[in-house]
């Protein structure tokens, strides 16, 4: 019996429930109590900075589409168009939204001939190239070299300001 006594001793009473909330406690310096925080002059709120811009986007291969845009350059230096055509197309199935790899194919097709290809090669670039400035003059020259190769030179005069304008060489 004497356990429990000690027990009992040593249990905290029960919280006091008929105080309100608002009432000051009877130490204000106790832990646990809120103190009012400190007045502070009418201090105005710093100027709203303008929203930052985002970074431009700069679109960049992949270690196994830089391999197999290399090879292809080989392929294409061997004169094997259709080859380096389908290189280019296995690294599109690794990045099928890069731009660059898009560019990469219509300069294939370029150099072997096709330049209505090129051009379209050229115009799936520009579609994915959104935001990258580089890109899309990369995609614009390759569209104006397309159309100076079919004599549609006033088209390509434009293609090419477009490009300038995006990124002067």
């Amino acid at each position: 019996m004497v356990v429990l006594a000690a027990c009992s001793s040593l249990r905290e009473p029960p919280p006091d429930f008929s105080t309100p909330p608002s009432a000051t406690p009877a130490n204000p310096n106790a832990p646990g109590t809120a103190q009012p925080a400190p007045s502070t002059p009418n201090v105005p709120p710093p100027p709203a900075e303008a929203p930052a811009r985002p970074a431009p986007k700069q679109y960049r291969l992949g270690p196994a589409s830089t391999a197999l845009v290399a090879q292809s350059h080989k392929q294409m230096t061997g004169g094997d168009f259709g080859l380096a055509a389908a290189t280019i197309e296995r690294a599109m199935r690794i990045e099928p939204d890069n731009p660059l790899l898009w560019i990469e194919l219509g300069r294939v097709r370029y150099t072997a001939g096709d330049y209505s290809q090129a051009d379209a090669m050229g115009h799936k670039a520009l579609a994915l190239a959104a935001g990258d400035a580089q890109a899309q003059a990369s995609a614009w020259r390759l569209i104006a070299d397309s159309l100076r190769s079919r004599r549609r030179n006033e088209e390509a005069a434009s293609a090419e300001q477009k490009a300038n304008a995006l990124s002067p060489r």
